[in-house]
């Protein structure tokens, strides 16, 4: 171990209160009251009362957020509430967060904006935007172990982007979705919010949209009003100690780095300052582990080596340390559920 003195870590876990309760949360809560529902029974275990929810000034943590996720998802019983909620969610009335959206330039300033706003549009699914020579990518992950609601979740927040961008761009736009999880039973619903151009059983959560659609000017948006929101919601995070990002974002960001090095968590946990008996500690606190967050990372360079540079197996394998070819194999074969071979196809 390294004499070096310990680093202060920079990040929130899930038991922060750092979600307003009169943002997304209310917004699933009316959603279900609407319903019929009571609302003693959606806020049940959440520590929660609606009159808290009402004053409008307070934080709940990811792990409360969660629990009312759980409690709509038993008892309003219907396959539309994810997409219904996640209608709702972009631009928002988040403050100044929602003016920085809606006032966009384009779709590339949105997407930036939501990347940089994200503690604030997009506190439990963390939204990663890359580009290559044909297409932007919106990569989600998970940013405060959502375990079980993963699939709310992404149906919520694709449809968000979805419908936000339908709305500020004056019609659809040809996104194409891939999902991890297998083709469910209400497919109609992703048809009818998203579009019949969505895949599942995929290595990643992503949805992409050739390129040329990002720069395509917006109309009805003022330009300063966009830029001054943006900053005044910066200031805002700042002021409230808000501007670090999570767990989970520190550490992808971290393997993400030295993807290249020998990695392990002994070395992950001194790099963040702790043993690593406290960092598996905080992961499965996290619902996840260290191989899996390796494997993700590991996922989401070969992915993009493949795909968008067009890299060969043999120089996927090299970029990530392997030496055995055939072990390589095996480990992406155990990352994505495909080998090698089965990606120009499943990608095209």
């Amino acid at each position: 171990m390294s004499n070096a003195p310990a680093r202060q870590r920079n990040w929130y876990e899930r038991d922060a209160r750092f979600i307003p309760a009169h943002h997304q949360p209310a917004s699933l809560l009316d959603l279900a009251l609407g319903r019929g529902i009571d609302s003693h029974r959606l806020l049940r275990g959440t520590g929660l009362f609606y009159q808290d929810i009402l004053g409008g000034r307070q934080s709940v943590t990811a792990e409360q957020f969660l629990r009312l996720i759980d409690n709509v998802r038993q008892l309003q019983g219907g396959d539309d509430c994810s997409f219904l909620f996640g209608q709702q969610l972009l631009p928002g009335h988040y403050g100044n967060a929602s003016h920085a959206l809606r006032h966009a330039q384009n779709l590339q300033q949105a997407l930036e904006r939501l990347v940089l706003l994200r503690r604030r549009l997009s506190p439990l699914l963390t939204p990663r935007f890359r580009l290559d020579d044909r297409y932007a990518y919106i990569h989600w992950f998970d940013s405060c172990g959502v375990g079980g609601r993963e699939i709310f979740l992404m149906e919520a927040c694709m449809t968000a982007v979805t419908a936000m961008c339908r709305w500020l761009s004056g019609g659809p736009l040809p996104w194409q979705y891939q999902l991890r999880h297998p083709k469910p039973g209400y497919v109609e619903q992703y048809w009818v919010h998203l579009s019949e151009e969505v895949r599942f059983g995929c290595p990643q959560n992503l949805m992409r949209l050739p390129r040329e659609f990002l720069v395509r000017p917006w109309s009805n948006v003022s330009v300063t009003v966009g830029q001054v929101a943006e900053q005044a919601s910066l200031e805002e995070l700042a002021a409230a100690d808000e501007m670090a990002p999570s767990m989970l974002d520190i550490l992808f960001e971290y393997l993400h780095e030295h993807i290249r090095q020998p990695l392990g968590l002994d070395r992950l946990a001194e790099a963040q300052g702790m043993s690593a008996a406290t960092l598996k500690r905080k992961l499965k606190r996290h619902d996840t582990h260290f191989q899996q967050l390796l494997d993700q990372v590991r996922t989401y360079v070969a992915l993009d080596l493949y795909v968008s540079k067009g890299f060969s197996s043999d120089e996927v394998a090299a970029y990530l340390n392997f030496n055995d070819k055939a072990n390589f194999r095996r480990s992406f074969k155990r990352w994505t559920g495909l080998l090698p071979s089965d990606l120009p196809g499943s990608f095209a």
